[in-house]
């Protein structure tokens, strides 16, 4: 977002390449770009699409994520999400600029945590 790009978080480790950051790449072909701090009900959303965050899943070192967790998302997923009115709250800092493939600056600024200086 025009800016260095932040940890995401590490507990639970996340980004696609489990480094903390939403970092992308040519194998990333989900753009785990977003920075978001889930909840409930996007928790929810996102399981009833087929992808389930919150059951924690050993064999992946998945600890599961709980309301609060912050996690690299998919940017198409957080704009299916903000479709249906339950887009988590983002971390603009620690998105990727790769999210505007996906989704509106505005929108992104519109759902801030945190804002850009």
């Amino acid at each position: 977002m025009g800016t260095t790009l932040t940890t995401c978080c590490t507990d639970p480790m996340t980004g696609y390449y489990r480094d903390g950051f939403c970092h992308t790449g040519g194998q990333d072909f989900g753009m785990h770009v977003v920075c978001a701090q889930v909840t409930a009900e996007f928790l929810e959303f996102t399981k009833l699409q087929g992808n389930d965050l919150s059951t924690p899943r050993p064999e992946f070192n998945f600890p599961g994520l709980r309301p609060g967790d912050s996690w690299c998302l998919c940017a198409a997923r957080w704009q299916e999400a903000l479709d249906a009115g339950v887009a988590p709250p983002v971390i603009l800092e620690a998105t990727h600029a790769r999210a505007l493939e996906a989704c509106s600056l505005e929108d992104l600024k519109k759902h801030a945590l945190t804002t850009l200086s």
